[in-house]
């Protein structure tokens, strides 16, 4: 099975490895790497971690994770080598939307979720004052924004954007 949200876009280059794929016995599933696009072009990095987008079903089950699901596999998981574009088009109004009601969702999850069982990413999402600076600079330098132009500078301010609602709805969630 292959799940694709509405914005994913397959490449030429994907299409054609997963069509020569013959699995192992022991591998379930296939994580897939992302190259996200800002309208059409894509960026050199992003934030996105791979996904695990292409399973036997029957071996696996989604799991809630914050405002996204991951997919567990009964057994071993393996790489693509090549990427899927994201790509994603909503107008700025809808995408505000879309990001007040993940991060009530995301909040939740970091709050309800033991320090220890956090990725140390999550853990860093917690200190609200750091993570929407370190998102900043992550995008535009750790990931090569700054080279993208304007691209790269609007998803890096709409991933900060996204992290300061983070801190607000963590702030407002904790407050006495």
């Amino acid at each position: 099975m292959l799940s694709l949200d509405a914005d994913y876009v397959l490449t030429d280059d994907l299409v054609n490895e997963m069509s020569y794929l013959f699995p192992p016995a022991d591998v379930d599933g296939y994580f897939v790497s992302f190259q996200y696009c800002v309208f059409g072009k894509p960026l050199r990095g992003s934030i996105l971690p791979p996904r695990q987008m292409l399973f036997r079903r029957g071996h696996s089950i989604y799991i809630d994770d914050g405002h996204t699901q991951l997919l567990s596999v009964e057994r071993e998981s393996a790489f693509l080598k090549k990427t899927v574009l994201h790509d994603d088009r909503k107008p700025l109004s809808r995408w505000l939307w879309a990001q007040d009601r993940y991060m009530i969702i995301e909040a939740k999850k970091l709050l309800e979720t033991n320090d220890t069982a956090l990725s140390v990413s999550d853990r860093l999402r917690k200190l609200k004052l750091l993570a929407p600076l370190v998102v900043l600079v992550y995008c535009l330098i750790l990931k090569g924004g700054v080279l993208d132009g304007w691209r790269g500078w609007y998803y890096a301010f709409q991933r900060m954007f996204a992290e300061i609602l983070l801190s607000l709805k963590l702030m407002e969630m904790t407050l006495p």
